[in-house]
């Protein structure tokens, strides 16, 4: 069994400080969906078809679900611990960006003034994102 466990063995350990080569992470993605967000909050308030605003909503919701997701890979996959170090604010902004595209945020209402916070701490995370690509 331990001749197996030596074959099967790794020859040699690569580390990478983010799951693919570098250039795949990008707070845009978020944004864009953020600021569809937005949008189908202002296109809800400007319709009073039932159709239209029950369409609009679901899509509102999954787009905000989407602004999450982005956020959490940017989270969890591409900052690490020497980036919270050195802006010991990003895990609050992440936590109130992902906040704000929750239930309590733009999944659970149709409210734009909430749109523009999600957007506004995208954006500060977006400020230090690219601050870090230039490191």
């Amino acid at each position: 069994m331990r001749l197996l466990t030596r074959l099967l063995a790794p020859k040699s350990v690569a580390h990478a400080h983010c799951d693919l080569p570098c250039g795949v992470y990008d707070p845009a993605q978020a944004m864009i969906e953020a600021q569809s967000v937005k949008a189908i909050a202002e296109k809800y308030a400007a319709n009073e078809d039932p159709a239209f605003r029950a369409r609009a909503i679901l899509i509102k919701e999954q787009r905000s679900e989407l602004v999450k997701h982005h956020l959490w890979v940017l989270w969890t996959d591409y900052f690490k611990p020497p980036h919270f170090e050195k802006y010991p604010q990003l895990h609050t902004l992440f936590n109130e960006a992902t906040k704000l595209a929750g239930a309590g945020g733009t999944k659970g209402s149709v409210d734009v003034e909430t749109a523009d916070k999600l957007l506004a701490k995208i954006e500060e995370i977006s400020k230090i994102f690219w601050e870090t690509k230039q490191s």
